[in-house]
């Protein structure tokens, strides 16, 4: 009898050709790039005063020699402080904040070499559920808009006659609100 066949090879892993990176995001609390890459020396490397991401000074430059650290991460700190202070309108930036996941949802999807029916599908499901936030969005703004002039203001006579634009809805001009 002759001996079994050798299983065919599997899909070699691609080579790492760089060092990893460790990414240290700091909470609410507001940490310094000192204080969370343990070193009094950081170089910011992309960003600016409100959000930055720092590396140590002698880390700056690591990318471009990997053979430095081996297998050993680049720590990176994300400082994110200056997007929450201030005064309260800098805080609505987090109303697009699902509008980010989704969108890192989608390039954060792994490669997937001869599998282009589920590459596919994934992405017609992400953009859906982008389409259901932006709608969802779109819909809550209306609501309040409406809750707020429609209901609120419309229908009292002090304030519709404040505001003549909305006469089309009050009850003494034969609007909206002089409906049955």
């Amino acid at each position: 009898m002759a001996p079994a066949a050798p299983p065919p090879p599997a899909t070699p892993s691609p080579e790492h050709t760089g060092s990893a990176l460790e990414l240290l995001v700091h909470g609410v609390g507001g940490a310094t790039p000192q204080e969370m890459l343990g070193d009094p020396r950081t170089v910011r490397v992309t960003g600016d005063t409100t959000a930055a991401v720092y590396r140590r000074t002698e880390d700056a430059h690591g990318e471009k020699h990997p053979e430095r650290y081996g297998n050993e991460p680049v720590a990176e700190a994300y400082c994110w402080s200056g997007l929450t202070s201030g005064n309260g309108s800098r805080a609505l930036w987090l109303l697009l904040l699902p509008f980010m996941v989704v969108n890192l949802a989608h390039w954060m999807r792994p490669t997937a070499t001869g599998r282009t029916r589920a590459v596919r599908l994934y992405g017609v499901l992400v953009r859906l559920v982008a389409l259901s936030l932006t709608v969802l969005l779109t819909a809550a703004a209306c609501e309040v808009a409406l809750d707020l002039l429609a209901w609120q203001c419309a229908g009292a006579d002090a304030c519709a006659e404040r505001r003549s634009w909305l006469g089309f809805l009050s009850e003494r001009q034969d609007g909206w609100w002089s409906q049955p």
